[in-house]
């Protein structure tokens, strides 16, 4: 079912129970859609020779140092001997499995698939650090039978950059990628792997080389479903990657002006601003963790107040944000002064609550987005 069948279903059921009085039931209903479509499941199976950086990849990608408690064994012999999940830690639908290296397993190619369960796997990342050898060949092609989609990884380009331009007297970083991509794919086409698509990363550098294009390549592959979850989930390593985190959650925020409409044709003063700010409390939570941005510190900015020290992130912090626009707090009155209005006041009222909690929600967005390209910017060495 499409997003607009879903959401003419969601209508239906808001109409039923407005005919009712259930409207509790309506708030849950829309709470279920929302929370349906930010759970769908993503598998990510990660695999390579020994060594080979997959473990790092798999933090790199979840935006995980690898120092961290929760982040993926990392080092110089090999550290993967079995299957191992790890979960994205701001949406754990999104899981990334580092797999033993075929070279250090007992099983063939088409064994090694059907040891690791390859059915419930959206696609596979093929590392290594130098070339890719027959083992990974053997592998792509059988992954390619199973009619799943598979990318070669080609790990540690920063230690390479640094290797070439101390050994090179005319030392092109440009040229020294393109050579060391051309022999990859020349070494992937004599294993019969016809157009290989190979990027050249660095773990540690995602800013650098080909980590955003092959996000932006996995984002085109994928189902549309998973699309959104996928690009929700990537580390902030680009201007591009926020401004399409943004346009998910712009996506988002009618289902949220209809949760508002739904609180606004109850009858007593003051439940829409209180479910509104509920809603704008869900919201916020949403923008930080997909652009991992401390909510609590940025509300305070926006109306120029310290943090404190024990400040969390509350309801009374974002509606007193709220409260701070104009256009905010007339909607709001407006809204509350023809509530009582017979025949048409509720109509009116759930419009401009509507209108109201789109416009509060796309004013939140936008600082949320604002912050992060700094955030980027600072990160790549670029002048805010």
């Amino acid at each position: 079912m499409g997003d607009q069948a879903e959401l003419d279903q969601c209508k239906e059921h808001i109409k039923k129970a407005l005919e009712n009085g259930i409207v509790a039931l309506i708030a849950e209903k829309m709470r279920e859609f929302l929370e349906k479509h930010e759970q769908v499941p993503l598998n990510i199976a990660v695999t390579g020779e020994s060594g080979s950086g997959k473990s790092s990849f798999v933090n790199a990608f979840r935006g995980v140092d690898n120092k961290d408690e929760n982040a993926a064994a990392t080092g110089c012999v090999e550290t993967t001997t079995e299957v191992k999940s790890y979960n994205h830690p701001k949406y754990p639908n999104v899981t990334l499995w580092d797999l033993p290296g075929i070279g250090t397993t007992k099983f063939t190619a088409d064994k090694y698939l059907e040891h690791i369960e390859f059915k419930k796997f959206d696609f596979f990342i093929i590392i290594s650090d130098t070339r890719f050898r027959e083992n990974d060949a053997k592998l792509a092609q059988e992954i390619q039978n199973m009619e799943k989609k598979f990318y070669f990884v080609r790990t540690k380009i920063d230690h390479n950059m640094q290797d070439e331009e101390r050994s090179q007297r005319d030392f092109n970083e440009e040229n020294t990628l393109d050579r060391i991509r051309k022999n990859c794919t020349e070494g992937l086409e004599k294993l019969h792997i016809p157009s290989p698509k190979v990027f050249l990363i660095s773990n540690f550098e995602p800013h650098q080389y080909d980590f955003e294009c092959l996000c932006k390549t996995l984002e085109e592959e994928l189902p549309e479903h998973q699309e959104h979850v996928l690009l929700l989930a990537l580390p902030n390593i680009s201007q591009e990657i926020c401004n399409k985190k943004r346009e998910v959650l712009q996506a988002k925020i009618k289902y949220y002006a209809l949760m508002s409409a739904v609180g606004a044709a109850v009858p007593v003063p003051g439940t829409s601003v209180a479910i509104d700010g509920s809603i704008a409390l869900m919201f916020v939570r949403n923008c930080e963790d997909a652009f991992h941005i401390n909510g609590v510190e940025l509300l305070h900015s926006v109306i120029k107040e310290p943090v404190k020290p024990g400040n969390k992130l509350s309801l009374d912090l974002v509606l007193h944000v709220l409260s701070s626009s104009v256009v905010f707090t007339s909607l709001t009155a407006a809204e509350e002064g023809t509530r009582f209005i017979l025949i048409f006041g509720i109509a009116v009222a759930m419009t401009l609550s509507s209108i109201t909690t789109h416009k509060a929600l796309t004013f939140i967005l936008d600082k949320f987005t604002e912050a992060a390209q700094k955030a980027n910017m600072k990160a790549v060495g670029l002048s805010i």
